[in-house]
């Protein structure tokens, strides 16, 4: 028992740690909604297009991580998108919210052999708090520092910019993005924060056409991090099924694979998804498997994303056309 209050102390406590670095990504992006990972999709598809999307990591454990977040983007002009997003992340004491306003142009490199070029930038808001309401006294600590107390809770908010580009080649598609660019300002006299904010991520896949059945489409992709302030790196390895009606309604099923890239055989993460559009109404269910010392007192994380695309309006360029469509 001692050791598993220690390990899952080590997990939280590094996980809210990073937590100010970079909001996790966790499988959201698969939900049909690319723009979670990168402000070069905003604008892409011929609708309005909102997302909502709550998480809870660690079913069954106390003060386990907990997120809800709200994703909107829609084109302007023929060329170009704006999006906007917004989270709250909760993680034992620790508490994230912020804002991204992102900005993206569309360009159209070969119209017959359909190769189309994006760039992105996204401005970013942060604030990060420590929440003490919750200290309490304990046997080994039977008073809580007057000073943290005095001092109450402790709150920093931070100001970043995101940047990315995105290139599409028919079903083929190969996203860059750098989160976090700016260095962070620290306190020079405690020495112990990361300054360097820095997230890459690529995020690349194709979009493969049944032959048999063109109502039907298979979706291999991989999704890599690499965090500037340690080294980490981790990579999702991932597979849709999709299946379209005469209404161009459809669904789908997935499944992701999630591990650190010098622990192949150890994933972080596993499990399947779901999710079905209705008359441009979204649902889609995404639950992952935690594979470690904790799966024997959680249920894993559970993800649910709802949304709607509305005001459609057709672009006269196919630079802005959606790869979720027949």
């Amino acid at each position: 028992m001692k050791n598993l209050i220690i390990y899952i102390f080590l997990l939280v406590f590094a996980q809210s740690y990073a937590q100010e670095l970079n909001l996790p990504a966790y499988t959201q992006y698969l939900a049909d909604n690319d723009f979670v990972i990168s402000p070069t999709y905003a604008g892409i598809g011929d609708n309005f297009r909102i997302r909502a999307n709550g998480l809870t990591q660690w079913v069954g454990i106390k003060d386990a991580p907990d997120n809800q977040a709200f994703y909107a983007d829609f084109r302007i002009a023929d060329r170009s998108g704006v999006g906007i997003s917004f989270y709250n992340d909760k993680n034992g004491n620790t508490r994230q919210k912020g804002a991204k306003f992102s900005f993206a142009q569309h360009l159209i490199l070969d119209y017959k052999s359909k190769q189309y070029l994006s760039f992105g930038i996204s401005y970013n808001i942060n604030s990060f708090k420590i929440d003490i309401e919750n200290f309490q006294p304990t046997y080994e600590n039977e008073v809580i520092d007057p000073f943290v107390i005095m001092n109450g809770d402790r709150a920093i908010n931070n100001n970043n910019f995101d940047v990315g580009a995105l290139y599409r080649n028919k079903d083929f598609y190969l996203s860059l993005n750098a989160n976090n660019i700016l260095p962070k300002d620290i306190d020079d006299f405690t020495g112990i924060e990361p300054n360097l904010l820095l997230n890459l991520q690529l995020y690349s896949g194709y979009v493969i056409k049944s032959k048999y059945n063109k109502n039907v489409q298979l979706e291999p992709s991989v999704f890599y991090q690499l965090f500037g302030s340690d080294g980490r790196s981790s990579t999702d390895l991932n597979f849709k099924y999709r299946k379209y009606n005469r209404k161009e309604d459809y669904y789908w099923l997935g499944v992701s694979y999630r591990f650190l890239n010098d622990q192949f055989f150890k994933p972080l993460n596993l499990g399947p998804m779901a999710g079905i559009m209705k008359s441009k109404f979204y649902f889609a269910y995404s639950y992952q498997f935690t594979i470690n010392g904790l799966s024997s007192y959680n249920s894993g994380t559970h993800m649910i994303t709802v949304g709607l695309d509305f005001l459609q309006g057709i672009s006269n360029c196919p630079c802005t056309k959606s790869r979720v469509t027949r």
